[in-house]
């Protein structure tokens, strides 16, 4: 038996009301604070690998009783329906139907490795990258153009030529290193191999619009209080500059 769309919203409805009740049982047994129960949590794939996901194991070190269920992917989930507790996104602005808390902000640079720009020269201006093989990101909503904002703090698009698209930042992060062409990669994703000097930043007057990472839950009467926790675990655990850019 398949449910209708607004069954399943019944669904998740009657599943969160139960999980209030539970929570509201388990604060009022809980004398000591222990968090129990499990958290539902929607992650992008390559922050939540490299990130989130070690901080999540801090988490479970000082509450060893909540149980997580973790959806590595870069789509953007209905929180309601698919039942998640919480999602991490990094965007521009968050859903105003969401209760947003910022976690970090995300800055992305333009990167290439030395032997690609042995092999086809360094662009003097990012008007030259449509002579080059340019590397995109699938999940942009233009492949054929960077955004960019200059010295004078204009927004710009910076026409491309795409020589390589991937939904993974993880892959572009490789064929970048291995010389295939130039990438717009985020810190994150970048900072040791720009540390190391695998890879060298263009343009450096030049900058992305800045994106932030955020927590994202549905706005509800009762918040659990292994949400709360949690989230409060993120934004203190990432407070300030983040630590992949500091080198």
């Amino acid at each position: 038996m398949n449910l209708t769309d607004t069954g399943k919203v019944y669904y998740q409805d009657c599943v969160r009301i139960l999980d209030e009740i539970l929570e509201t049982e388990l604060a009022a047994g809980q004398a000591h604070g222990t968090l129990k129960g499990k958290l539902k949590v929607a992650l992008p794939s390559s922050f939540g690998l490299m990130h989130i996901g070690p901080a999540i194991n801090e988490f479970l070190q000082a509450h060893p009783q909540i149980r997580f269920e973790l959806d590595f992917n870069d789509r953007e989930v209905d929180l309601m329906q698919e039942g998640f507790d919480l999602a991490i996104r990094i965007a521009n602005l968050p859903d105003s139907s969401l209760i947003a808390r910022r976690i970090a902000p995300i800055e992305s640079l333009l990167c290439a490795s030395p032997a690609y720009l042995e092999r086809m020269g360094t662009p003097q201006s990012p008007e030259e990258l449509i002579h080059h093989q340019c590397m995109v990101y699938s999940l942009l909503r233009n492949f054929e153009s960077w955004r960019l904002i200059n010295p004078e703090g204009q927004k710009i698009r910076v026409k491309l030529q795409p020589y390589l698209i991937a939904s993974s930042g993880e892959y572009l992060l490789e064929a970048t290193v291995e010389g295939h062409g130039i990438a717009l990669l985020p810190t994150f994703i970048a900072h040791r191999e720009i540390e190391r000097g695998s890879l060298v930043t263009l343009f450096s007057e030049y900058r992305s619009p800045r994106l932030n990472a955020y927590t994202i839950y549905p706005q509800t009467r009762y918040l659990s209080q292994r949400v709360r926790a949690f989230v409060d675990f993120l934004v203190e655990r990432f407070q300030g500059t983040p630590y992949w850019d500091n080198y």
